[in-house]
């Protein structure tokens, strides 16, 4: 499948001002950086662009200074309080990015200053400091570099939306040729990796997506049937188009009252995937509808890989993606300064990945 861009791929966003930022005056001999901080669990709107100290290397880390990085949900719910982590505060967010290694740590040999790398999942962002910085202080196992062939906007925004939906698609066992894997919220930065990942592996990928433009875009990337979930016969469509075949894995990145049609269109011995819930909790839910089907549903968490089960885990998403030639989709990156615009494009709804640049 061909690498697919938005028109605003390489178009930086700058709609504001830079913040007041009083600290701006200090003195001091610690190196200081621009970063966007957290007081407190209170939600995004609260981020405050503040001047702190720049990170230092310990044993067996590197600094990377960064160019781009990638926002995900996840920010946005750790900053709500919604996420299993309680990170010291005051706290930065980010989990993805890219840059040039600027400083290493004792005991670093198989790194070197000026090589760039991608952030592979860890805990930067989650309990220590993250990416929404200039700089980002990581273990070097925590490091992978850009793929061949890949821009590194595309990079930075790669590893936890590839991993998830890896995880989403195999974490109940190998999938037969051709089975049937539906994805809900199939154009937001997960939605897009499981269309890719699932269609490389010879699946028969179905989307849902309300965007009739989004849906175009879903099926260049190798859906083969797209529906809007607002249409109340696309459960019907849905049989219609595959000749009295079921789902055999759902991946549910909406939540909220999709969820229970979704479980409608399973087969036997069919699976959930639950990865998200953008639509908030699910409604009146009917467990009978799991009994005689003997449906399961388990939910998805890239914080159960082990670092060396990660780094697995992304060798294999590569070696899979390489079959069709997909890449990560860019839907916008904006200036370090709207770092607020960008979460209210990533809420919005995008076609892809939603970047900072850190320039």
């Amino acid at each position: 499948m061909n690498d697919m861009t938005t028109k605003n791929d390489m178009t930086v966003k700058n709609n504001s001002t830079t913040p007041s930022d009083t600290s701006d005056n200090l003195t001091t001999d610690t190196p200081m950086m621009n970063a966007w901080v957290l007081d407190v669990l209170s939600g995004v709107d609260t981020l405050r662009r503040a001047r702190i100290p720049a990170p230092v290397p310990g044993a067996g880390e590197v600094v990377l200074d960064l160019e781009f990085a990638a926002l995900n949900p996840a920010d946005r719910y750790l900053a709500e309080g919604q996420y299993p982590a309680r990170p010291a505060l005051p706290h930065v967010l980010g989990r993805d990015g890219v840059g040039v290694v600027s400083a290493v740590g004792a005991g670093v040999t198989s790194v070197k200053v000026g090589e760039v790398y991608a952030l592979l999942r860890g805990e930067a962002g989650v309990n220590k400091p993250g990416t929404f910085a200039q700089k980002v202080s990581v273990p070097i196992t925590s490091l992978v570099p850009v793929p061949a062939g890949w821009m590194r906007q595309q990079a930075s925004c790669a590893t936890l939306v590839y991993l998830t939906a890896f995880q989403a698609i195999t974490q109940f066992g190998p999938l037969a040729p051709g089975a049937v894997v539906l994805v809900t919220g199939a154009s937001g930065g997960v939605g897009v990796a499981c269309v890719q990942l699932a269609c490389a592996m010879g699946l028969t990928v179905v989307g849902l997506s309300r965007s009739a433009e989004k849906s175009a875009t879903l099926k260049q990337i190798g859906a083969t049937f797209t529906f809007d979930p607002n249409d109340t016969q696309w459960r019907r469509a849905l049989r219609t188009a595959l000749a009295g075949r079921m789902v055999d894995l759902a991946v549910d990145n909406i939540g909220g009252e999709l969820l229970p049609d979704v479980i409608d269109t399973l087969g036997q011995d069919g699976r959930v995937s639950c990865v998200g819930r953008l639509a908030g909790p699910v409604p009146h839910f009917n467990t009978a509808t799991l009994f005689f089907r003997r449906i399961q549903m388990r939910g998805v968490s890239v914080g159960a890989y082990t670092n060396a089960e990660a780094h697995a885990a992304w060798k294999e998403v590569l070696k899979q993606l390489d079959v069709t030639g997909a890449k990560p989709l860019i839907d916008s990156v904006h200036a370090f300064d709207d770092v607020k615009q960008a979460f209210a494009r990533l809420e919005s709804g995008p076609m892809g990945k939603v970047l900072l640049s850190i320039h």
